[in-house]
């Protein structure tokens, strides 16, 4: 690691991914080299297809690489817990995913013990713009914004350094869209780094500090808003 290279950083590093398919292995990234320094929110775009989540999903060991290696502070993740990493390095994905029984049975997921202390329930859904009164509704009436909006509230039970955020607000209406994008800024202010993958331009350059650019499995360029 250069002088010049962040301590507190993702770092890719002639990264590979390949799946086998019936017709054979399919390469999804191709030999990427990337440092994400770990302040702000940086996104990551590309159109579909282009490795984005893939690169999201290595963050956290959801994928290993086929080779190369992916480090967190400079420690090889292939080194550290999965579960540890997790509560590090937390996930909201596409589609908010939800537990069977009640938003606090959900939050408890994260945080055991949760579910029977209300106070502390309901200053986890606080930090992302929720009432206290949904602690006791069934998850799945929430709308799409809500369920999102809890999701997230669940993976800042764990106290992480970095949210990886994939595609989060891609079918949601404008209006919680916009909730989304500000509380991901709000994180930034309490010292907590967002990586967050849009397939939208104007959405990268309207929230990130920097934009890494994808396409066919590898990065095209690293832009600074």
């Amino acid at each position: 690691m250069t002088s010049d290279t962040p301590w507190h950083a993702l770092r890719f590093e002639g990264v590979h991914l390949a799946f086998d398919t019936p017709s054979g292995p399919a390469e999804v990234l191709r030999g990427i080299s990337v440092t994400v320094p770990l302040d702000g929110i940086t996104a990551v775009v590309g159109p579909s297809g282009s490795g984005k989540s893939s690169m999201l999903r290595l963050c956290n060991r959801l994928e290993v690489p086929t080779s190369g290696h992916v480090t967190l502070d400079g420690t090889d993740l292939a080194d550290l817990d999965p579960l540890a990493l997790r509560r590090r390095v937390g996930m909201v994905f596409q589609r908010p995913v939800l537990f069977a029984g009640t938003v606090a049975d959900n939050l408890a997921v994260a945080a055991p013990g949760i579910d029977t202390d209300p106070a502390a329930g309901a200053a986890a859904l606080a930090r992302c713009g929720l009432g206290a009164d949904l602690l006791d509704r069934t998850a799945d009436q929430l709308s799409g914004g809500e369920a999102q909006r809890m999701c997230l509230a669940r993976t800042l039970c764990t106290d992480p350094e970095v949210v990886l955020m994939d595609e989060v607000t891609s079918s949601l209406d404008p209006a919680a869209r916009a909730t989304i994008e500000a509380l991901a800024t709000e994180l930034t202010a309490d010292g907590i780094a967002v990586l967050w993958v849009t397939h939208d331009h104007d959405q990268a350059r309207r929230i990130a500090q920097r934009t890494v650019v994808v396409d066919d499995g590898v990065v095209v360029a690293v832009e600074q808003s």
